[in-house]
């Protein structure tokens, strides 16, 4: 009996130190999301890419862009290439396209964000360091897509 009444306490005390813990979790939440909404064949036989991507972070950017790389069906980097968004204001929402002229969609097994290759505070104040640290991925597609 007294063997349950002390982990009854144990799990009481685990579940109301994860409710405290939110609050600082949530703060911890600031984020980029960049999002493979689609991936559509284009008429001249290359893949349109779209992006969505999402600052969700507390500053304004002034520039956002990143490298990532292409690889092929049989998993090998087909290409390496930086995808720009330009400027995002806090909670903005962007959408963008890039074509893979020469690339058909079924072609690419997935896509790997490989570095930041631009990420500048819109008030000129410097870089952000999360754009890497506080980047995350999905894909709506049949393409992985992540880090």
């Amino acid at each position: 009996m007294s063997f349950l009444k002390t982990l009854r306490h144990a799990a009481i005390s685990t579940g109301v130190a994860a409710i405290i813990a939110l609050p600082a979790a949530a703060q911890d939440a600031a984020e980029f999301s960049l999002e493979l909404n689609n991936a559509a064949e284009t008429t001249a036989g290359g893949c349109r890419l779209t992006y969505v991507a999402t600052n969700k972070t507390e500053q304004e950017l002034g520039q956002t862009a990143y490298e990532v790389a292409v690889f092929n069906a049989d998993g090998v980097v087909s290409r390496i290439l930086v995808l720009e968004f330009g400027a995002l204001t806090v909670g903005k929402t962007k959408v963008v396209q890039f074509d893979l002229s020469d690339q058909p969609c079924a072609q690419i097994s997935r896509i790997v964000v490989n570095d930041v290759a631009a990420c500048t505070l819109a008030d000129g104040s410097g870089e952000g360091d999360f754009c890497l640290s506080g980047l995350v991925t999905a894909s709506r597609s049949s393409i992985q897509f992540g880090i």
